[in-house]
């Protein structure tokens, strides 16, 4: 995703960026989407399939993740999902978004309208593996449209918050479920 230099430790780092970047994801070059990007990353000492077994299950994540308090749907490119958002310092709310793509093992996007329409948030969630039992996930959206990025700019502090605590959570599930496995 991100050009990882695999010789260096790729798990030793944990960043939190938000940027105005040219791309999201696979294969994009400059011609890809602009807007506002916040992203955590984080690694996680667990094979990939681990990490999307947690993610695939939708119904379980109230049980570990701290920005989704209710979760259901089906993962099906143009499904909609009914997710209750909870992220630090704002109240809870129902979100439908509309799953966009979906690679097992690799990565889930969906999409919400923002600004009452005049924007678009891309939700991504991310499985870089960077060894046999190692992988780096990376989770966070991607705001567009005309007032995508400043509907982002007065949520980034919970929204930052948020998705750190979710890769930190995900990470503690994982790494457990891995080690009971072994």
């Amino acid at each position: 995703m991100m050009g990882l230099n695999k010789s260096a430790n790729p798990l030793a780092a944990s960043q939190l960026t938000p940027s105005f970047l040219p791309s999201l994801g696979r294969g994009k070059g400059p011609s890809g989407p602009k807007g506002l990007k916040l992203e955590h990353r984080i690694g996680v000492q667990a094979p990939p399939e681990v990490l999307w077994d947690l993610i695939a299950d939708l119904g379980t994540w109230p049980e570990w993740n701290p920005i989704y308090s209710q979760a259901s749907g089906v993962l099906s490119i143009g499904a909609p999902l009914e997710l209750t958002l909870a992220l630090p310092d704002l109240p809870p709310r129902f979100i439908e978004p509309v799953v966009v793509d979906w690679v097992p093992h690799e990565q889930l996007l969906w999409r919400t309208s923002v600004a009452s329409g005049l924007g678009a948030a891309i939700r991504f969630i991310e499985i870089d593996q960077v060894a046999d039992n190692a992988c780096i996930f990376s989770n966070g959206e991607l705001f567009q449209g005309l007032l995508g990025p400043a509907a982002a700019r007065r949520v980034q502090r919970p929204l930052k918050k948020g998705f750190a605590a979710m890769g930190e959570a995900l990470k503690v599930r994982a790494e457990a479920a891995w080690r009971a496995q072994s």
